[in-house]
């Protein structure tokens, strides 16, 4: 699979989470995402994946692509557990064991978004390359 480019990328989501952060890692640093900002979306694609894997029963799939601004990552669910108003997820407040994903997800992300139609789920995550943060 060609994992740099703009064709996109795609893995399914297995309980390997450990592989998907290695291929999110290389496919997002073969477009130019560094550092903090390269680790950043690499614990937000697998806080992702781990949701789905805990509440869609494992069946979805990551796909991945970039266009030399942005480094853009789509996680999807067969399910379709997820609405768009749960992309504003708040902090859950200390104390609480469970539900802080999509809020982390957001801290980490320049973008996050949250769509849903008959084929399930998709949260769609998007890191700016540097030189292109705040575009």
């Amino acid at each position: 699979m060609n994992v740099s480019g703009r064709t996109p990328a795609y893995w399914p989501i297995t309980d390997d989470l450990g592989e998907l952060r290695r291929n999110i890692g290389a496919f997002a640093g073969e477009a130019g995402l560094t550092g903090v900002r390269l680790q950043d979306l690499v614990l937000a694609v697998n806080e992702a994946a781990a949701n789905v894997l805990d509440h869609a029963e494992g069946r979805g799939h990551v796909i991945a692509w970039h266009d030399g601004r942005f480094v853009t990552v789509e996680i999807h669910d067969r399910l379709g557990l997820l609405v768009p108003a749960h992309a504003n997820a708040s902090d859950p407040g200390v104390g609480t064991l469970r539900g802080r994903g999509l809020w982390l997800m957001r801290q980490l992300c320049d973008e996050v978004y949250i769509t849903k139609d008959e084929q399930g789920s998709t949260v769609r995550l998007r890191q700016a390359i540097a030189g292109h943060a705040g575009e």
